[in-house]
């Protein structure tokens, strides 16, 4: 068994982070992640949103660990369940594949809230426990496993940064719009007044 575990300070606040996390894929950074479907969402008596999804990946595995677990397939699926605290601030992410699970357990932690010295800024901990199991040289694939999980996580920080950068663009045109909006209307009553 392998243990991974980051924390990383975003440079926005926590709402802005976890409306990201939400809306994370698909992006340029993770394009092994090809489908999300939602199967579950709903909000609790005490405010939580609870949604449960569903990740179709497309692993680039190496011919290696191919050989090794006996798989020719490289579509995978991973199950996520969140909980959204607004009252908290707080988003916990756990995440586990439900494919080669005879061989294979990927248990996935995300936690997301706010920085406890400044609210313009949110931190993530992140924590995956990587078990190989039944076959030869396990620890090196875990070891691998736990290499890959360390780059995806960078390139999931890169992708909340894109995201984040989306909704901020979207933001600036719909404000932009509904300025134009006003103004075509004050103009248009001003016209009708005369």
């Amino acid at each position: 068994m392998k243990i991974y575990t980051s924390e990383h300070v975003f440079d926005h606040p926590w709402e802005t982070v976890t409306t990201a996390a939400m809306q994370k894929y698909p992006n340029p950074m993770n394009p092994n992640v090809v489908g999300v479907d939602v199967l579950n969402r709903h909000v609790n008596s005490s405010g939580q949103l609870h949604s449960d999804r569903l990740l179709s990946t497309e692993w680039g595995m190496p011919s290696l660990v191919k050989s090794l677990i006996g798989a020719s397939r490289t579509k995978t699926y991973i199950q996520e369940h969140s909980v959204v605290d607004p009252v908290a601030k707080t988003m916990e992410l756990k995440s586990s594949n439900i494919t080669f699970t005879n061989m294979v357990s990927v248990d996935e932690r995300l936690v997301y809230k706010p920085h406890p010295l400044d609210a313009n800024k949110t931190i993530l901990t992140q924590e995956a426990i990587i078990s190989v199991k039944g076959v030869s040289l396990s620890s090196y694939l875990e070891g691998m496993m736990a290499n890959t999980i360390s780059s995806n996580a960078s390139k999931g920080r890169d992708a909340m940064e894109w995201v984040i950068g989306k909704l901020n663009d979207e933001l600036e045109d719909l404000k932009a719009t509904t300025r134009g909006g006003i103004r075509t209307t004050m103009a248009a009553a001003a016209f009708v007044e005369k």
